[in-house]
């Protein structure tokens, strides 16, 4: 896949692991069509970037996507690349009486899986016009291991890969690529609740994107998403503790 002088259109990549990616592809002379929910990260991201448009949408809304996928066929006919970013994440715990499972896993479902499923749907026959053309969507190491503290985002996440697999066997005999990029926990504001800090660099994500995009690597496992998906192949019960070292003080959380 070339890594240049595409037309992208970036879902949520105002901040984070987005705009670095929005940054990488701008810097190799591609454009990028930046989507958001808020107009003022969206300026933000605008001012720090060259050969961008923005354009705000809520990929959660039909009426949004409608309105996104009519502006894209309008302005931008040549696009060939769209990166599923938008994410939704709630942290909290399925002991608790006192949490709505149900209307977590509603929200969680709808951005991280189901949103993707409708955009990647509506784009499909603009992205087989291309010569050459790609769909990316973001998922995370829990795809293959869950997170107790994180445990509807991680199902969402799984789904998506399930998702993103079939996907790839559907549009093996046309010019669509399906790429799946799987973060480890990342230094972002959208991760600070769960010890963000302690991840790793959004850069880092997004240069392994461009690598494997250039190579044709369609599953991207990202720093220590390779080490949990090697035990997970060896010990999948080993892979979950590791996942879960510290699920005691979290279960155990629910009763104080």
């Amino acid at each position: 896949m070339k890594t240049s002088q595409n037309t992208v259109l970036l879902i949520g990549g105002t901040a984070g692991i987005g705009l670095e990616i929005a940054k990488q592809l701008t810097a190799l002379d591609n454009h990028v069509v930046i989507t958001g929910r808020n107009q003022e990260r969206l300026d933000a991201a605008a001012a720090s970037l060259q050969n961008v448009t923005t354009i705000l949408s809520d990929v959660s809304k039909a009426e949004d996507v409608d309105q996104l996928v009519a502006h894209i066929k309008a302005d931008f006919p040549q696009l060939n690349i769209v990166i599923n970013n938008a994410g939704r994440a709630i942290l909290y715990n399925l002991a608790d009486p006192n949490q709505d499972a149900f209307a977590n896993a509603e929200d969680e479902m709808l951005t991280n899986y189901l949103s993707i499923i409708r955009i990647n749907q509506k784009l499909l026959p603009v992205l087989k016009a291309q010569r050459e053309s790609a769909i990316v969507n973001v998922s995370s190491i829990v795809a293959y291991v869950p997170g107790v503290t994180l445990p509807t985002y991680a199902a969402s996440k799984a789904a998506l890969h399930s998702y993103s697999t079939s996907l790839r066997l559907s549009l093996e005999e046309t010019a669509v690529k399906v790429f799946e990029l799987m973060p480890p926990l990342v230094d972002t504001e959208f991760s600070k609740e769960i010890g963000g800090h302690n991840g790793i660099k959004p850069s880092v994500v997004a240069d392994d994107l461009l690598a494997a995009l250039a190579n044709d690597e369609f599953e991207i496992r990202v720093g220590d998403t390779a080490k949990i998906y090697e035990l997970f192949r060896q010990s999948p019960v080993d892979a979950l503790n590791v996942m879960n070292a510290d699920r005691k003080a979290w279960v155990d959380s629910v009763k104080k």
